[in-house]
């Protein structure tokens, strides 16, 4: 008699206090989120902002009408600020439920309303289902697993799949933390599932996290309305945006690509 495979074992999930700030461990001093405790709306980390330029690819008043969705809760730093502050449908799939519970008692998650689902489910199998095919604007990609090491997600079939989620307009974010090796082999993937010209990078924050962009169809903004964008996102989110046009920018054909 055959045996089905054992459940992976899932990280203990905990937090520390340290001031007004509220850290998410999953069973190791990594930090897998943060937030403050007196606004715990808005988002603290640098490289979180930068999971938001996206925003950089829409104009303002169509945010709103807009999907967005979470493959890794966190601290729910991005689904509360999609949600609450950018007023989006939001959508979050994570897959160990004492994560959810503890975004839900100790990082003030909202409950699921009509604008607000949190899935518990694998990422890649979830995906591939049919109800969310080309139905989200804005999928933000953070899979790192307990020790921080790399990607859990990151080949091209699941580059392939997140891009079968996006409506025409939509686009990926993925945070990329880890050694240069794998930055380049994940940043090459991406190019080959998306196209080089769909892909957009930020230099490394200063922890070492690295966002790079994908648009579904590549709408590439001028100069100019990339100024006021960040402008806009600044005066109407407070997203500190005052770096990114000397830290962003569309993939160079001398990146190296692994």
């Amino acid at each position: 008699m055959s045996r089905r495979p054992a459940a992976p074992t899932l990280p203990e999930v905990n937090f520390s206090d340290a001031g007004d700030l509220r850290f998410l461990h999953l069973g190791t001093p990594w930090v897998q989120g943060v937030m403050s405790i007196r606004q715990p709306f808005d988002i603290q980390l640098e490289y979180v902002e930068r999971m938001m330029a996206w925003l950089l690819f829409v104009t303002p008043p169509s945010v709103a009408k807009r999907h967005a969705m979470q493959l890794g809760l966190g601290a729910g730093s991005i689904t509360k600020f999609c949600h609450h502050r950018l007023k989006m449908q939001t959508t979050a799939i994570e897959l160990n439920p004492q994560v959810v519970l503890a975004c839900r008692t100790w990082f003030k998650l909202p409950p699921d309303d009509k604008r607000l689902q949190v899935v518990v489910a694998d990422a890649a199998t979830e995906i591939r289902r049919s109800r969310w095919l080309q139905t989200v604007d804005a999928l933000q990609v953070d899979l790192y697993d307990h020790d921080a090491a790399g990607p859990v997600l990151d080949s091209e079939d699941f580059y392939r799949d997140c891009r079968q989620l996006l409506t025409d307009d939509g686009c990926m974010t993925v945070n990329l933390f880890g050694r240069l090796a794998s930055y380049n082999d994940s940043l090459r993937k991406i190019s080959a599932v998306f196209g080089p010209d769909a892909v957009w990078v930020f230099k490394p924050t200063k922890e070492g996290n690295s966002i790079v962009l994908a648009q579904r169809t590549p709408r590439p903004p001028s100069m100019e309305q990339l100024v006021t964008r960040c402008h806009d996102l600044q005066q109407r989110w407070k997203i500190r945006t005052s770096n990114w046009l000397r830290t962003f920018g569309p993939l160079q054909p001398s990146t190296p690509l692994g």
